[in-house]
């Protein structure tokens, strides 16, 4: 179960006061979407009956909404702030996060061949990764110099290649929130979080607002094929 609103205040960035929140809880009577405006907490399913419809109107007045309290007192549970949007993530946006999938690959979802794994592809490619720009000459240079030596991968191709890897995370109303338990299948031995900076976006991709994620990832899965990555990624509270 997810932790109530009561408990968030202090889970809240420092100068959130001065902030617009905008999220989803369940006050009793089933999801609404809210709104959190200098300390207090405005069920705004009057103005848009979900977040994602609250996002693309930019109802973001408060004055529309019923003010519920202080966000400190206001029982309820928080849930996840996104509901019928689908959840897509870009993978392997880092040089380092290239390299774990390249790892794991090789390891084939081993995780006890990562260590000896990991300090031979840092020795080798490591830095020349983290020195070329994605899809520039130097970036075609480096893959034909990594073809030669047997070190390519697939994942490098979209780390540094001129197209960006972007999957589905997960589907409408699978995410989780704040405090809520993870989702890990049974049979993963070698799994992680991954904190992301994740964006808000309208319908036209423009973005409305930014929170922090995690990206739960099940490595032995991605690890033994990349055509594994639905269930690696795309589980029930994996998000």
């Amino acid at each position: 179960m997810s932790e109530p609103v009561r408990n968030l205040a202090g889970d809240m960035p420092g100068d959130w006061l001065q902030g617009l929140f905008a999220g989803r809880a369940d006050f009793g009577d089933g999801p609404s979407p809210i709104l959190v405006k200098a300390g207090r907490v405005y069920d705004m399913s009057a103005a848009a009956p979900t977040v994602s419809l609250l996002l693309e109107r930019r109802a973001f007045a408060v004055s529309r909404g019923r003010d519920c309290g202080s966000l400190a007192e206001t029982p309820g549970t928080l849930l996840s702030p996104v509901d019928l949007q689908c959840i897509k993530a870009a993978g392997v946006t880092f040089a380092v996060s290239a390299l774990e999938r390249v790892i794991e690959e090789r390891a084939r979802g081993d995780s006890l061949k990562a260590a000896a794994i990991r300090d031979s592809i840092e020795q080798h490619i490591g830095s020349g990764l983290r020195a070329v720009k994605p899809g520039s000459d130097e970036a075609a240079a480096l893959k034909q110099l990594l073809v030669q030596e047997n070190m390519w991968s697939q994942y490098l191709e979209v780390a540094i290649g001129p197209d960006a890897e972007v999957f589905t995370k997960a589907p409408v109303l699978s995410s989780v929130g704040h405090g809520a338990p993870i989702g890990v299948r049974s049979d993963s031995g070698w799994n992680n979080p991954e904190p992301e900076i994740v964006l808000a976006l309208d319908r036209s991709g423009t973005p409305v607002g930014a929170m922090l994620g995690n990206d739960v990832n099940l490595r032995d899965f991605e690890g033994r094929s990349a055509l594994l990555l639905g269930k690696a990624k795309d589980n029930n509270a994996s998000c």
